[in-house]
């Protein structure tokens, strides 16, 4: 169904990717209400094909039943154009590259009104004017231009983003809102969109999986054929790029899913990245996301949607569980440390998004349409020498190695500088390098001090350093609890006298479900009544006082969960709130001894820069940072 502008658009830039096109023009007037035209320089169709392309159903895309369990093109229901040419006046000139001449078609309100040859460059060009006409309780519906220029320049954006090896261009009136030529990779599109800045806030992701386990079920052996070969179970493919902690949006706009080269906005990979950034990120933050899922066309179906912009997996829990596993993976190796002057600013935001809508909707930037426009041209890539900051050492690279993509693997390509790899974010050392640039720093720190008894005063060759000592001893309790779950049941402490602790009807279901797990963290909780629980032993570490204010946050934690509790996910919540309320409190004086044993602790732990629930452990006040404020520099 057209409900916008944006959607003939997205239907026509599907149609023209699907005809392989390289160059790939749109222009619109009047945010598409007068004029959206798409120009491509694809296969083209010859006049045959071109009225057939008008008629319902009509496709050149599904051969035969199978291909409907196989769909490897953006359109494949033959219901665009019919629909677009029923409420607007197209105008079709395409010309296939070995036919001497092409043709033009002009259709209003679905009727033909001529059909003739013409002389044309190869491909395709549709311009559909005057949208909804002939339906003005839809036209009526539709917001203003500026905002419908928004949805155009987004949907072009990400289009451009998901195929760098393309040129687009998006015109507005006699404004050029977009021009991006063919690069190499999508680092170098993202560069070449939103410039160094966005990059280095990325980290790249890279990881593959073969299906030769879970892939296409064969038929029965009767239902095989003399000539009948197995199918190929092939890979599941996972790369593109996830923001680094300190990126916050109040929003899920910034997070952009493609499965096979398809835009969608699915629920399981949304959750799955939401896993991903567990611990990492408060959970009432988003991500910024361009993740590119790759995987044999069988194993994904498109056709559950009226718009193709939902898609059900036939290994969905596998999917889900790769998707979280790869980006948690790619943030633990980056590991980057917040900066101090960085933080104090950082506030969560709905903008920037990586898309011009969202610029257009948060007024940063001027609206299209309104006499001025998107400036998208290419930054200059300068040949200077950058020094890039990583957990206090600067390290120098050349300004195209903080650019460098992924190679033909997918894998990111690395440039190498001195004795240090650089991949593709200028600032990202591998796992292992990574683990021990993090523990030789923090190990090195020497405290100094504390702040109001809250926070600790570190210094090393780097710079000043300061440690929120609560939430650093919460990641290292978070860490051990995790740790010697795994290998036993915890101990508890013996409470004085009971605990009596009365339960809502939703806390009682969830308190079933989990009582098992808050057993083996050393809680020993005894019915007493229909909706009434003693509580006789409690985790160690955690003050008698808090203990009923832990377990009823926690009962509230989980019914307040929209998916379904797994082990995995009611082990990790019970040993944060654990960690949490047996953690150093605030305000709490510390001896030089203990402040040395907590820094050497935390520089032993998996994730030290950020604490179970998502606040950054450590700030670091750079040298150059305290040179630059004293004029030095």
């Amino acid at each position: 169904m057209v409900e916008r502008p944006a959607s003939v658009l997205k239907e026509l830039l599907e149609n023209a990717l699907d005809a392989g096109a390289t160059r790939i023009k749109v222009q619109v007037e009047a945010g598409g209400r007068k004029l959206v035209q798409v120009t491509d320089n694809g296969c083209g169709m010859v006049r045959d094909d071109a009225l057939l392309a008008f008629e319902r159903h009509a496709t050149s895309k599904i051969k035969d039943a199978e291909d409907l369990l196989n769909i490897h093109t953006l359109g494949f229901r033959g219901e665009a154009l019919p629909s677009i040419a029923s409420v607007g006046r197209v105008l079709l000139e395409t010309r296939a590259a070995d036919e001497p001449s092409g043709t033009v078609m002009e259709i209003a309100g679905g009727k033909i009104l001529r059909v003739e040859e013409a002389g044309l460059p190869p491909g395709t060009s549709i311009a559909v004017r005057d949208l909804f006409f002939n339906t003005p309780a839809r036209k009526k519906f539709l917001k203003a231009e500026s905002t419908e220029l928004s949805h155009i320049a987004t949907l072009v954006t990400h289009y451009a983003l998901a195929h760098p090896d393309k040129h687009f261009e998006l015109h507005s009136a006699t404004n050029a809102m977009l021009i991006a030529a063919p690069v190499p990779s999508h680092s170098d599109r993202i560069y070449q969109i939103f410039g160094r800045e966005t990059l280095d806030q990325l980290v790249p992701v890279a990881a593959t999986m073969k299906l030769d386990r879970v892939g296409i079920p064969e038929p029965p052996p009767w239902r095989r054929g003399e000539d009948y070969t197995p199918p190929v179970p092939g890979d599941i493919r996972l790369h593109g790029f996830v923001s680094k902690p300190e990126v916050q949006k109040l929003n899920r706009n910034s997070i952009f899913i493609f499965v096979n080269g398809r835009l969608i906005r699915d629920r399981l990979v949304q959750h799955a990245l939401t896993e991903g950034y567990r611990n990492i990120l408060p959970p009432t933050v988003y991500p910024v996301v361009l993740l590119f899922v790759e995987l044999p066309n069988a194993e994904v179906d498109a056709n559950v949607h009226p718009s193709k912009m939902e898609v059900r997996f036939r290994q969905h829990s596998l999917v889900h569980d790769f998707v979280r596993d790869s980006v948690r993976a790619a943030l633990m190796k980056a590991r980057p440390v917040p900066q101090f002057t960085r933080e104090i600013s950082a506030q969560p935001n709905a903008a920037q998004g990586l898309s011009p809508g969202a610029w257009a909707h948060a007024g940063e930037a001027p609206q299209p349409g309104a006499g001025e426009e998107f400036n998208l041209q290419a930054h200059p890539q300068a040949p200077l020498n950058e020094r890039l900051q990583f957990a206090g050492a600067p390290i120098a690279v050349e300004a195209n190695a903080a650019i460098s993509g992924f190679g033909p693997a997918g894998l990111p390509t690395m440039e190498r500088q001195g004795t240090q790899d650089q991949s593709v974010c200028g600032n990202v050392l591998p796992d292992e390098d990574q683990a021990v640039a993090d523990e030789l720093v923090l190990a090195s720190l020497k405290p100094v001090g504390q702040v109001r008894d809250s926070f600790i005063l570190a210094v090393n060759a780097d710079g000043l350093w300061i440690i929120d000592q609560h939430v650093a001893h919460e990641r290292v309790l978070f860490e051990k609890i995790l740790r010697e779950r795994v290998r036993a049941v915890q101990e508890g402490q013996r409470l004085l006298m009971p605990m009596i602790v009365e339960l809502t009807p939703g806390q009682q279901a969830v308190f079933s479900e989990i009582s098992e797990e808050l057993r083996r963290n050393g809680f020993e909780v005894d019915l007493f009544g229909s909706r009434t629980i003693a509580i006789k032993t409690a985790p160690a570490g955690v003050q008698p006082a808090d203990v009923d204010k832990m377990l009823l946050e926690l009962l509230d934690q989980f019914q307040r969960e929209e998916q379904a509790l797994n082990l995995e996910k009611i082990r990790v919540k019970i040993a944060a709130s654990i960690a949490c309320h047996a953690a150093i409190k605030i305000n709490m004086p510390l001896e030089q001894h203990k402040m040395e044993w907590l820094l050497r602790e935390l520089a032993k732990t998996e994730c030290p820069m950020s604490c179970p629930h998502g606040r950054p452990v450590v700030l670091r006040y750079s040298v150059k940072d305290i040179q630059r404020a004293f004029k030095r520099i």
